[in-house]
This record gives C-alpha cells, structure tokens and sequence, in this order.
C-alpha cells in the first residue's frame, strides 16, 4: 500500500508542474483563441537563458531576474512584430506562425548558448522527506513537493488575478467577443501584452523546475507536449483546468508504468496520456473544464 501511495503522490506532484507548462498554453489561448505551439520553445529558453548566464559568471538569482526581463520583453516583440499584423487572419494562419517561432526561438537559443546539457541547482535539496519517510514508510522526493507548491502557487495567483481583476475581466471579454470588446473601450493591444508576458514568466518558471529536475536540455521542449493532453482534459480556456488536467495526467502516467508497464514491455510513460486524451476526446471533447460546445443545425 506504501508503494502505491508513493507512485500516486510522485505522480501527482509531478503533474501539478506539467499543468504549470500547460498554464501558459491556456493564457494565450483565453485571450486570442489561438494554440502556442512556441510555449514549449518558452520553457526551453528560459531555462537555457538562466543557465548560460550562470555559466558567465553572473550570480544564480541575477540571472533569473535578467531572464524574466528578457522572457518579457520576446513576448512583447512577439506580441507587437508577429501576432499584431496577424490578427484579422484566420487562426491557423496564428498557429503556424507559432509553429514557425518555436523552431526559430529553438535555433537561436542553441546558436547562442549552446545545446549541451547542463545542470542546474535551485538549491531546493531532492531527497525523500526523512520525516514522511520515518513516520509512513512513503518517500516524497523535498524537490518535487517544493517544486509543485511553487507551481500551485502560480496558478493560484494567475487564476485569482484573471478572474478577480479588471484587466482579468478584459481578458475574459477580449475572449468571447474581440470585436465586441473593442466596441465598449478595452484596449486589447495591452490585454495581450499583458497575457503574453504572463505567459512568457509562466514559461521561465517551468523551465526552471523542470530543468533542476531533469537537466537543462533540449528534451525540455518534449516536457511542454504533456501540456497537450493536459489542456485536451482539463479545457484548453481553463486555469484550474490545467491544474485538474495535469494531476489527471502526472497520477495516470505513473500509475500505468509501474503496474502496466511490465505487462507490455516497459515505455507506457511516454504515449499513455496520449490514449487518455484520445478517450476524454470521445466522450468530452471540450474537457473538464471547457465551455461546452453547442451548435444548431
């Protein structure tokens, strides 16, 4: 029972950090409809950024703080350069234009620091809590319940802000009715600069926890493709759904390597979310939390 309570907590803390990854995916898609497919390429620049001013010299924490200037001045210039002459067009022109600035935000960040693995150390230590460990016999990893109250933290504080906050509000109207919106005053350039930029933080956060835990490395970037059957579970328009979803996800994967993983030869991991978003899918295709979808024939 210990074992099974173990695989369940492991899973569970780590798919409060792939609902982090998949927060920044819903920003953008509540306040302009379009899927990022760059968010992943966010998360690997961020954590490659950090690191390769680390390795200059520059102090852990600075580098940090150059980061997040720099994550939110790229979301700007995205939002400005690329997004803003594409809005009139239909959204698969925006998602291919996403499509294309991952690859290229990919290129750049290895051109210009590298595509080595790297290392990165949070401080945060990850080793099992000896006292859960003494008093239950469950061994919780002390990075992996610090890096997943951070990331709950976060979601938290964007689900709070965007719900009860006026420029939360725009967001919400921005959403339903662009053209409305625009109709009664809310300056929709500055909504999606603000979303961007959110976005672009949640990105460098991400990529931080999950490089402290997995390596600085180009795999990041496969990290932020768990966010797709997250949002296909949780709602691709929901904060507490990528939450809900990404505990689905982070539980199920875990649970199914250890207990069917053995009967079919190991690597269950890395495609099982996948067969569960394809049945959520089937059965509720706008997910947990999405809008349900109505149409009148």
């Amino acid at each position: 029972m210990a074992f099974f309570v173990e695989v369940l907590v492991g899973g569970l803390l780590a798919g409060v950090m792939y609902g982090l990854v998949a927060l920044g995916f819903v920003l953008i898609y509540k306040a302009s409809g379009v899927f990022n497919f760059a968010q992943g390429a966010m998360v690997f620049l961020g954590a490659l950024t950090a690191t390769g001013l680390e390795q200059q010299g520059v102090p852990l924490w600075l580098a940090i703080a150059m980061t997040a200037i720099f994550t939110v001045v790229l979301a700007i210039l995205i939002e400005r350069l690329i997004l803003k002459p594409l809005l009139a067009q239909p959204p698969i022109s925006l998602f291919m234009a996403t499509l294309g600035l991952a690859f290229v935000i990919e290129g750049l960040a290895q051109a210009v620091w590298g595509n080595n693995a790297r290392a990165l150390d949070l401080g945060i230590p990850d080793v099992p809590l000896e006292w859960l460990l003494d008093s239950t016999g469950v061994g919780v990893s002390t990075f992996d319940l610090v890096a997943s109250i951070i990331a709950l933290a976060l979601i938290g504080v964007l689900s709070a802000f965007f719900s009860l906050t006026k420029t939360g509000r725009a967001l919400r109207a921005v959403a339903d009715d662009t053209k409305a919106a625009l109709s009664v005053g809310i300056p929709l350039e500055r909504v999606l600069i603000i979303v961007w930029s959110a976005a672009g933080l949640v990105a460098l956060v991400a990529g931080l926890l999950w490089g402290a835990r997995n390596g600085v490395q180009y795999s990041l970037t496969l990290v932020a493709l768990k966010a797709f059957p997250v949002l296909i579970i949780g709602g691709f328009s929901s904060i507490p759904g990528a939450f809900a979803g990404g505990l689905i996800i982070g539980a199920s994967e875990k649970l199914a390597d250890v207990y069917i993983g053995p009967m079919i030869g190991g690597g269950i991991e890395s495609w099982f979310p996948y067969v569960l978003a394809l049945l959520f899918l089937l059965v509720r295709p706008e997910g947990l939390f999405g809008d349900r979808i109505i149409r009148r024939v």
